[in-house]
């Protein structure tokens, strides 16, 4: 008889210990009495959620989690359980799985490879393990592993030598664009390595910048890839036979290499789950914007709308004496197209009670000065109207406005989240016209997309009067940032040795504007937030000095 493993996607919440509990025992239920599965695997740390961070080092935290383990320990039946969470024994901290039967805990393994490189920093909390766990099930010695182990060789190489004939490995893997590919190739490496077949049971849900993306895996030299879902909570099932190491999907799977969505519809899920999980995590419903006409808050306001729907979601219009008609007419044509409400606040009054203020006071507000007052007037108001209806404010801001500081603190930066921090404005614009393919009409006007981008904060003023043209700018910064590719190099490609010393000190001198600002969805392989860690405070501008 084969072995049945089924594979729970959990969309958990960090510190949630009481509700993860309660979706892990509902899970499995779900995998034995649906699934008839021998054996379920769960998440990474799936009690807790992930990253726990600093919770661990509360002593309340840790109790309630060993509480909760003794409760789904004594409340497994029928079934075998591997489930993840932290364990502290005798002084040291462990990320660690348990495997239990019956009631029963028949053994607990602790990470040996702990990440401690881009979002990770597990070696600030925990203690590696050293020692393999392999159980008998069904005839079949089954061993585990968790996340990093998989990436490197020793402990799947110690699995195989303690008589693993298949592994089941619990991950917390981030989201980035490309890495289900990275993960098959990694995967298949350990494979080839050690003969053994794998089920890679991953995370999805958003948690702060994070974004997990489920696509769990069975995979064997012996059978095509089964690949979960993107980016939906599912439990998946296969039947592994032993004897020619393959595995039979179960229940519904995507079979082969190329079960991946496009790129597109992939981000744009990716980036909504991370939205809605935010707020819904969060406590909030019900969202805020202003539309101003032009690509990334349409674009934003497209998103909101597909998360929490159009009644759940308020844009404003702010326009000052700079503001085009077409711009007004633009905010409202998709307000209206999607169903949300649209307030109209124009901010002239209060630009010049500000600059009259300021005059009174010796200081004549010009130029940036005075481009800045208008951006903090918006936001100003912005944040009244979240203040008083609780809706939380988005800010709409992308990943090259962010990287060159063209943007305003206190101004177009306001905001409790950020759909497009990690999102350059030439894949903006990709993903409004991949939007726009998926509705019976526009959802983002097509003179949205093809205007000249602008501020609209002086006359006839254009994002290409400060800025280089986006798509050279997006280039550069993703080898500048994303890649760390020295200026030589950049250079060497084809760009000029002025233009990337220009925007290599810009995105170094404006540190400290992205502290300040909301956090949102990662999607590359290095946003600015948690895993771009650079001094505010600093000589090195890439130009020679320092």
């Amino acid at each position: 008889m084969p072995l049945r493993v089924a594979m729970a996607q959990l969309n958990v919440t960090v510190g949630d210990i009481s509700g993860n509990c309660a979706q892990i025992l509902a899970a499995v239920a779900h995998a034995r009495d649906q699934l008839k599965a021998d054996i379920l695997l769960t998440p990474e740390l799936a009690l807790t959620g992930y990253p726990p961070e600093d919770l661990v080092l509360r002593p309340g935290f840790m109790q309630r989690t060993h509480e909760r383990i003794a409760e789904i320990i004594a409340g497994v039946q029928g079934i075998d359980l591997l489930v993840g969470h932290p364990w502290l024994e005798q002084g040291a901290l462990f990320n660690s799985l348990s495997w239990i039967r019956n009631g029963q805990l028949l053994g607990r393994y602790h990470k040996q490879c702990l990440p401690n490189y881009a979002i990770f920093d597990e070696k600030r909390y925990f203690q590696p393990g050293n020692q393999p766990l392999v159980v008998e099930l069904k005839g079949c010695q089954v061993g585990v592993v968790i996340c990093e182990d998989c990436w490197e060789r020793e402990p799947i190489s110690q699995a195989r030598q303690a008589g693993a004939q298949v592994l089941l490995i619990p991950n917390a893997s981030p989201y980035r664009r490309g890495k289900h590919q990275r993960r098959l190739y990694t995967l298949d490496e350990r494979i080839q390595e050690t003969g053994l077949p794998i089920a890679y049971c991953n995370l999805i849900g958003g948690q702060d910048e994070l974004l997990f993306d489920g696509r769990s895996l069975f995979l064997s030299d012996q059978s095509e890839p089964l690949s979960a879902a993107h980016c939906q909570e599912v439990t998946v099932c296969a039947d592994f036979d032993q004897h020619s190491g393959s595995w039979s999907p179960v229940s519904e799977l995507h079979q082969g290499l190329n079960a991946t969505d496009n790129d597109y519809a992939e981000v744009y899920t990716a980036i909504c789950l991370g939205v809605g999980d935010y707020f819904a995590k969060n406590g909030f419903s019900k969202a805020l914007l202003g539309l101003s006409g032009g690509i990334d808050s349409a674009l934003c306001h497209a998103i909101m709308v597909d998360v929490l729907g159009p009644e759940n979601v308020t844009v404003v219009s702010l326009p000052s004496r700079y503001t085009s008609d077409m711009s007004n007419d633009l905010a409202q044509q998709q307000a209206e197209t999607l169903g949300t409400k649209l307030l109209q606040i124009p901010i002239e009054g209060l630009h010049q009670v500000a600059l009259q203020s300021l005059s009174a006071s010796g200081v004549d507000a010009t130029g940036l000065t005075d481009q800045n007052l208008q951006a903090r007037s918006r936001g100003m108001l912005l944040m009244a109207i979240s203040n008083q209806t609780g809706a939380m404010l988005i800010a709409t801001g992308n990943k090259s406005e962010l990287a060159a500081g063209y943007c305003t603190i206190y101004g177009d930066m306001c905001g409790g989240f950020a759909p497009l921090k990690d999102v350059s404005k030439t894949l903006v614009y990709a993903l409004a016209k991949w939007r726009n393919q998926q509705a019976d009409e526009e959802w983002i006007p097509t003179a949205v997309i093809e205007r000249p981008p602008s501020a609209e904060l002086a006359h006839n003023q254009t994002d290409q009067d400060s800025l280089p043209p986006y798509d050279r700018l997006d280039a550069i910064v993703e080898r500048f940032v994303e890649q760390d590719v020295p200026i030589e190099e950049i250079v060497a490609e084809g760009f000029t040795e002025a233009e990337v010393r220009r925007i290599a000190g810009m995105v170094l001198r404006n540190e400290y504007k992205r502290r300040q600002g909301a956090p949102g969805v990662r999607i590359t392989n290095r946003a600015f937030g948690r895993d771009r860690r650079y001094p505010i405070t600093s000589r090195w501008l890439e130009s020679g000095q320092g």
